[in-house]
């Protein structure tokens, strides 16, 4: 069993409250909710009775929170799930939630990746593969979403040409254009073919 060592209102919300157990923030629930249940400081009580109220009480609520969440742009399920852990939902909740999204297809980690790889430019597929786990996406969409994409070498010399503007083409300067293009997330193969636009030869590399 665990204990229940605090409850108090949320500084934002009047309406709602904090739950600490065991003396770590464990949820938020409704102050009514807290009454109706006779929730208070000093009770002993199972932590899966607390998600069982939580979710009972709180899940369409969650729910909403999270449409709202994901209506100004695409999020991955991490993203989602941070996002209502920082509004202290219990992971039944969270599950609950993600579920239910999934379900109407207004969660999708495979549709996010390929959204992002069509939106973005300059980057290489290993800079935009650590783009994407950064926002927690499943390693399996990644890896599916690039998949289906060849890495753009005329893009890569475009970055190339850009990072050149002004230097002297010299080996030293096209040496770093190289690394730069590398630290892109671009392919050795691809960063070669860039420098062979400025005349180098791929054994120079």
């Amino acid at each position: 069993m665990a204990e229940i060592t605090l409850i108090e209102p949320q500084k934002k919300d009047k309406e709602r409250c904090n739950v600490y157990v065991d003396g770590v923030f464990y949820c938020g629930i409704k102050l009514e909710v807290a009454v109706k249940y006779r929730l208070k400081t000093g009770m002993q009580i199972e932590k899966s009775r607390l998600d069982e109220i939580q979710l009972e009480t709180e899940k369409s609520q969650a729910l909403d929170k999270a449409m709202n969440f994901i209506s100004a742009a695409m999020k991955t399920k991490k993203q989602v799930r941070d996002y209502l852990d920082k509004k202290g939902y219990t992971q039944a909740v969270a599950d609950f939630v993600i579920e239910k999204l999934e379900y109407y297809k207004f969660l999708d980690d495979y549709a996010y990746c390929r959204a992002y790889v069509a939106g973005v430019s300059g980057k290489g597929k290993r800079a935009i593969e650590n783009d994407l786990f950064k926002r927690g996406a499943e390693r399996k969409a990644v890896e599916e979403a690039l998949a289906e994409i060849e890495e753009d070498a005329d893009a890569a010399l475009a970055v190339l040409t850009k990072y050149m503007r002004g230097k002297e083409s010299t080996k030293e300067n096209l040496y770093k254009g190289f690394k730069y293009l590398l630290s892109k997330g671009y392919g050795y193969d691809t960063a070669k073919y860039a420098l062979s636009g400025f005349g180098v030869d791929d054994e120079d590399y």
